[in-house]
């Protein structure tokens, strides 16, 4: 979507994950994007045909559906590092812990993450309280530091750059269940995380303020 012309709100978001995208890397404070997405699961209901010399795979095109699972994409662009939890569902308490993972399993020895993401309802510290104890729940976000994408800007997140390398490589077929997805997914990601994948990020506020001038109050 695109925001309306002129609004403050917007840019100060904008400008703000710019900022945290220019800090050099400090393996003490990583950065960590975060997103979710969902993913239709369809099995086969005709065996495909397989590849052969002079015809491609032929898959029929009735399917049966069933459900759809959760991706929650955890990326750390300076890191090289990314992670995909696949949950059957998309609520407060599952991302309460995967935040909680994140803190303790996978960044643990991490003085404080800086989490980026966007402004889904449940995207929020309240999240925790929902899931663990008050004290649990505080000191989990004691652990990051928070920000995040201006609404209508979740372009801005390079986990939804990362969900859709995922997407284009992975899991542009259909997909029976969870459990496929999960180890199709870890295959992936493993794959990225050996070859310390990295996001090159340019877009910076100076360009903002030109490519993007419209979206800025005329002072």
């Amino acid at each position: 979507m695109i925001p309306p012309k002129a609004n403050a709100a917007f840019v100060a978001a904008m400008e703000d994950v710019l900022a945290v995208y220019t800090r050099p890397r400090d393996p003490s404070h990583p950065l960590v994007c975060l997103d979710e997405t969902s993913k239709q699961l369809l099995a086969e209901t005709r065996m495909p045909l397989p590849m052969g010399p002079g015809r491609p795979a032929c898959v029929d095109y009735e399917y049966r559906r069933n459900g759809t699972a959760n991706l929650f994409m955890l990326f750390a662009p300076l890191e090289g590092w990314r992670h995909v939890k696949v949950t059957g569902r998309r609520t407060a308490i599952d991302y309460a812990h995967v935040l909680k993972d994140l803190a303790d399993t996978h960044f643990p020895k991490a003085e404080k993450i800086t989490l980026m993401q966007d402004n889904l309802n449940t995207h929020v510290k309240a999240s925790l309280y929902q899931a663990f104890a008050p004290a649990e729940a505080r000191r989990i976000a004691e652990r990051f530091e928070w920000h995040y994408t201006p609404k209508h800007g979740s372009w801005l997140n390079m986990a939804e750059s990362e969900l859709a390398i995922l997407a284009s490589q992975c899991l542009g077929r259909r997909v029976p269940d969870k459990q496929t997805l999960a180890a199709e997914i870890n295959a992936w990601q493993s794959d990225r995380n050996k070859n310390n994948t990295k996001a090159d990020w340019r877009f910076t506020a100076d360009n903002a303020r030109i490519k993007l001038k419209s979206l800025y109050p005329v002072i």
